[in-house]
């Protein structure tokens, strides 16, 4: 199973999220799955996205997941080093690994990362 992780800005524009999935796929493949954290689950940009391609959203926690990228910021407010990469590697279950690293949009709004697994 591919799972695309998302972190995004509260507000996120429907662009910047499609833009951050279509990269992280063209990096890694279609994705089965996308995963986020409670506090941006229901963000409707995410939630059109989901729907437009039929794609699920998995709710994960992120607190204390070991990540490759690393933002001082994100790790203050959730934890962790990434919430794309982090949200991934939970959702692809146990034995997941990480396949793209964290891909940020050039407005800043939006990362994503995939990483596969079980599930």
């Amino acid at each position: 199973m591919r799972v695309a992780g998302l972190g995004m800005r509260a507000g996120v524009g429907a662009g910047s999220l499609a833009a951050a999935l279509g990269a992280v796929e063209a990096a890694g493949g279609r994705a089965d799955l996308i995963a986020t954290i409670a506090e941006r689950a229901t963000e409707p940009a995410l939630v059109a996205l989901a729907q437009a391609r039929g794609l699920r959203i998995a709710v994960t926690p992120v607190a204390g997941v070991a990540t490759i990228s690393d933002s001082p910021r994100v790790r203050a407010r959730f934890a962790t080093g990434s919430v794309a990469e982090a949200a991934a590697l939970v959702a692809a279950g146990q034995d997941a690994r990480l396949t793209v690293r964290r891909l940020a949009t050039p407005d800043g709004q939006a990362t994503a990362a995939m990483a596969e697994g079980e599930g």
